[in-house]
């Protein structure tokens, strides 16, 4: 009897496979839950619409509900679970964000539940499309990923992002204001070089191409740039395949001056003529600074500008309410 080695080609497509027919189970069980938690929540619905509309009489239902259920098919159906069905069933039957298939896990939705329309929407769209764990999720509401974005468009745009999720159709699509950096741990105080940032963002890798946000490929760091026995050094450079184009990023830790982004400048001028194919988009440099002037920013760069942005970053996560009131200026 001939021995199959476990790194053989047979035993890695056989594997491959039974991942992928493993995946599906645990998919298609997720769908199969999450929907009938929905028509659980809307039976709940309907016996208290049938009844008696009163706290004490929706408390007892819910109450011997769960004791019955729980004793037929164990945990999972507590009070508390159970309310959320019915919310679950209030809020995806009536707003704009039900859908005949759901493909999120019940965890995803108690989370979604819990936000308003239109925010709601947008981080459903996103959380579909980039395959985001609950804690993936989080973090990006926690950061205020949408009123980040919202930033950067304007009114029209912003009601499109509510609707239909980011797309990249151009560079700025792709650009926030500001950029957070939580995860690294530093402190504001906390005095760091430009290099030692840029190796915490490295160590850091795959969570900053989560905030980088969509199609982002790791290209390299300090990437020599040379032309007349003259060297110079690119902090960090990606590639980002939506756009089919370069994305230079430049650290500076102190304030923005007119000088780094002339020299942002430079770097996206070499890569656009000596580096990127024919094929291929201009390439885009994004300055990231710990602290910018709008007017500085405005002046040094062209008025039909598309590839040059400069962003600040932040070494903690930003007060929502203060990133609202600059989105409710744009939208009046």
């Amino acid at each position: 009897m001939k021995i199959i080695e476990t790194h053989s080609p047979l035993f890695e497509n056989i594997r491959l496979l039974l991942m992928s027919a493993r995946h599906s189970v645990l998919k298609q069980i997720n769908i199969t839950m999450v929907n009938t938690y929905f028509e659980i929540g809307h039976m709940i619905f309907e016996n208290e619409q049938s009844g008696v509309k009163r706290a004490k009489y929706g408390a007892e239902t819910l109450k011997s509900l769960s004791i019955q259920l729980t004793h037929e098919f164990g945990k999972g159906f507590s009070e508390r679970n159970l309310e959320n069905m019915r919310n679950f069933y209030l809020i995806y039957s009536k707003s704009q964000t039900v859908s005949s298939k759901f493909e999120l896990s019940w965890s995803h939705y108690l989370f979604l539940s819990r936000l308003d329309v239109p925010i709601r929407r947008f981080y459903e769209i996103e959380t579909k499309r980039n395959n985001w764990s609950l804690r993936e999720l989080e973090r990006q509401f926690n950061s205020a990923l949408y009123e980040r974005l919202a930033l950067s468009k304007e009114k029209a745009d912003v009601l499109k992002l509510a609707s239909k999720g980011q797309i990249l159709e151009k560079p700025q699509d792709m650009v926030k204001d500001p950029y957070i950096f939580e995860f690294l741990g530093l402190k504001e105080d906390q005095i760091y070089s430009e290099s030692e940032l840029e190796s915490s963002l490295i160590d850091n890798l795959e969570t900053f191409l989560l905030e980088l946000g969509k199609g982002f490929a790791f290209i390299g760091r300090q990437q020599r740039v040379s032309y007349d026995e003259q060297h110079f050094f690119i902090d960090l450079v990606f590639y980002n395949r939506l756009l089919k184009c370069f994305v230079i990023f430049d650290l500076k830790v102190g304030k923005l001056t007119h000088q780094d982004l002339g020299q942002l400048q430079m770097y996206v001028n070499y890569y656009d003529r000596k580096v990127k194919n024919r094929d291929e988009n201009k390439t885009v440099g994004i300055l990231l600074c710990a602290d910018k002037n709008d007017s500085v920013v405005e002046m040094t760069l062209p008025e039909e500008n598309k590839q040059l942005f400069a962003s600040k970053y932040r070494l903690y996560l930003p007060s929502k309410q203060e990133l609202i009131e600059q989105i409710s200026q744009i939208t009046k």
